[in-house]
């Protein structure tokens, strides 16, 4: 079956590690393949105060970005629970794919991946094996033709896949001048 959208995803955890840290932010971002945006979704994820604060000061990554920590810690009870979220991300999967798997598309995509198979495996299953993942190309562009992109480092799950499509497109266009 050949896929006829993507399912941009970003996740802001308390860290990378699925088994320890938790979900604190999620965005989704469905579009066509010239990145046409279709739908999205953003929400908050309700986490517990103590383990967000202990997980976050185990991952000195948060020290560079205190406004995100501080932003993420004041708001930790306006956030929704991590079943509601996954039910309505489960929601907007079958509205806009209905019997197709999503293709997840994103930066670093495997590791939101592995977060969404251990939080949240009913999503899992919605989801093609494949992957979109705009930092192998990024890998790819610089290893082989010296092309960078450069994104703003928001850190914040809307705003991430926003620059993970212009980075993808950036891609796109070099070939199709260089051609």
């Amino acid at each position: 079956m050949v896929p006829t959208k993507l399912l941009w995803v970003d996740l802001e955890m308390t860290g990378l590690d699925p088994q320890g840290d938790v979900i604190l932010e999620v965005a989704a971002e469905i579009t066509d393949f010239n990145f046409k945006t279709i739908a999205s979704y953003e929400a908050r994820v309700s986490q517990p105060r103590d383990v967000v604060v202990d997980r976050m000061q185990k991952n000195t990554w948060w020290a560079d970005y205190p406004e995100n920590r501080d932003d993420f810690v004041s708001k930790l009870d306006q956030g929704k629970t991590s079943e509601a979220v996954e039910q309505e991300l489960i929601a907007l999967v079958q509205e806009h794919f209905g019997s197709e798997r999503a293709v997840l598309a994103g930066n670093s995509i495997y590791n939101d991946r592995k977060f969404i198979a251990q939080c949240w495996p009913s999503l899992n299953l919605k989801l093609h094996y494949r992957m979109l993942d705009v930092s192998a190309w990024k890998v790819f562009m610089q290893g082989r033709y010296a092309v960078d992109f450069e994104k703003t480092n928001a850190h914040r799950a809307f705003d991430d896949i926003q620059a993970s499509i212009a980075e993808l497109q950036h891609y796109l266009e070099w070939f199709s001048k260089e051609q």
